[in-house]
């Protein structure tokens, strides 16, 4: 693939794909891409460019969505939502897995972490995250839950009744992350979720 055309050099593409057999079908109306447009507007202080899928729940189908984001379109990061319980037609972490190069196993051990604060089933969700690396690009490509709830509740972390941040959200490491693999620099609304790397990654700010 060609390096994406981006608007702003630290503009990021990102990928929303949400996964379900009966929105795709037009039964009811998806709420999973609306409801990460929106946070992302809110949470992101740097320009971004979004792509969307609305797909059905299919191994073959979702693995083909996810390469032809990353290889074709030139996503720096992927979100997808639904797909991801124990149900049989739930293989949204087996596509993944399938489309991507390395694994990168806290992203679903943390966003567990903070949904075992709201409901026991929690334990029940298989959320996974991957690197995809090819010749000249890589991108990181998320699970999240199905609901706008546990996505904003993932993406953000968990606060107590004053609004101070009691377990940090996983959106707080993928700034840094798509740094590492060779994206652009993204920054974030601290009042949403703070992005947090290393001093000696932050980029200097201008008097």
């Amino acid at each position: 693939m060609t390096t994406p055309s981006r608007n702003h050099p630290d503009e990021i593409v990102i990928g929303l794909v949400s996964i379900s057999d009966r929105a795709s079908s037009g039964v009811y109306d998806d709420k999973g891409i609306p409801a990460l447009t929106e946070w992302l507007s809110h949470a992101l202080s740097s320009p971004w460019r979004a792509e969307t899928r609305l797909i059905q729940d299919d191994a073959a189908t979702i693995s083909a969505t996810l390469i032809e984001l990353v290889d074709t379109v030139g996503c720096d990061l992927v979100l997808t939502t639904g797909g991801t319980g124990p149900a049989r037609r739930d293989v949204t972490p087996e596509a993944t897995l399938a489309a991507g190069s390395k694994e990168m196993p806290g992203f679903g051990e943390q966003m567990r972490q903070i949904s075992l604060n709201f409901v026991p089933t929690a334990i029940l969700s298989r959320q996974v995250a991957v690197i995809r690396e090819t010749a000249n690009h890589a991108a990181l490509i998320i699970n999240l839950p199905g609901q706008p709830k546990s996505i904003r509740e993932t993406l953000e972390g968990l606060r107590d009744a004053s609004g101070a941040l009691q377990v940090p959200g996983i959106f707080a490491a993928v700034p840094y992350c798509i740094d590492l693999i060779g994206g652009p620099y993204v920054t974030t609304n601290a009042a949403v979720v703070a992005a947090f790397r290393p001093k000696s990654a932050q980029r200097a700010t201008s008097a």
